[in-house]
């Protein structure tokens, strides 16, 4: 089954009858130009000449209409939502008010506007409760409202994700922050512990000195201890050889 186009606009390409007179001509021939204009997708010199018709002739709804589809064309979504506001209002045949409904909705729905644009379209269809393209958008509408609300509830699960985990990382590095002062003075107190011992332990040039001298002096009482232990060895066996003879 092919796909229905998305978005359609109802677009005014019969005229009708209307008041005679030279203003209402004059509007008449600038929305033919228009609607040439128009259809070869040249929206925006289309809209020069509706705007010209429309100075022409203010209540000619036919220029008005057609306005609204030549700036939705070029993209100005909001600027065609106020000409088909008017419309909705301006409006009195049950055709010229479900289409300029319908075509707001399309207006609503290119903004995601989609709650807005479910009303229009409804508002259409109790205007032309048989139109296809109405019943499509608005079935079209209500699914991008369902999804648009998932991405909302997504997104805000996501920044309250976002904002628990960069809760948890600044107490963490509060707790860190913490722990990192209580330990500082501890730390200061073991190193003037070190330190107080390191000094303890070093000496000066003349304890050095001092214990150097000792060590020399045992050294030598050492050397003369082990001299006369010699000596005696030696006269110990002196005195042995002079008994064996």
């Amino acid at each position: 089954m092919r796909k229905r186009e998305k978005i359609k606009l109802v677009f005014i390409l019969m005229l009708g009858l209307i008041s005679a007179g030279a203003s209402a001509q004059s509007a008449r021939t600038l929305i033919r130009k228009g609607n040439k204009l128009y259809e070869q997708k040249k929206f925006s010199e289309a809209e020069v000449q509706y705007r010209k018709a429309q100075a022409k002739n203010p209540k000619y709804k036919k220029s008005t209409f057609n306005l609204g589809d030549a700036v939705y064309q070029e993209k100005n979504y909001k600027g065609a939502e106020n000409f088909f506001k008017n419309l909705v209002q301006q409006t009195k045949t049950h055709e010229y008010k479900a289409g300029a409904w319908y075509n707001l909705g399309n207006t609503l729905m290119q903004q995601k506007q989609y709650e807005k644009s479910i009303s229009s379209y409804i508002q259409s269809l109790k205007q032309q409760p048989a139109d296809m393209d109405a019943k499509y958008n608005l079935e079209y509408a209500r699914k991008m409202l369902k999804k648009q609300k998932q991405q909302k509830k997504k997104q805000k699960q996501n920044k309250k994700n976002k904002n628990k985990k960069n809760q948890n990382k600044k107490n963490q590095n509060k707790k860190k922050n913490q722990n990192k002062n209580k330990q500082q003075p501890q730390n200061q107190k073991e190193n003037q512990k070190k330190n107080s011992q390191k000094k303890q332990q070093q000496i000066s040039p003349q304890e050095a000195q001092r214990i150097l001298n000792a060590l020399k002096n045992n050294e030598k009482n050492t050397l003369k201890k082990l001299e006369r232990a010699k000596a005696k060895a030696k006269a110990a066996k002196a005195k042995a050889n002079v008994i064996n003879w």
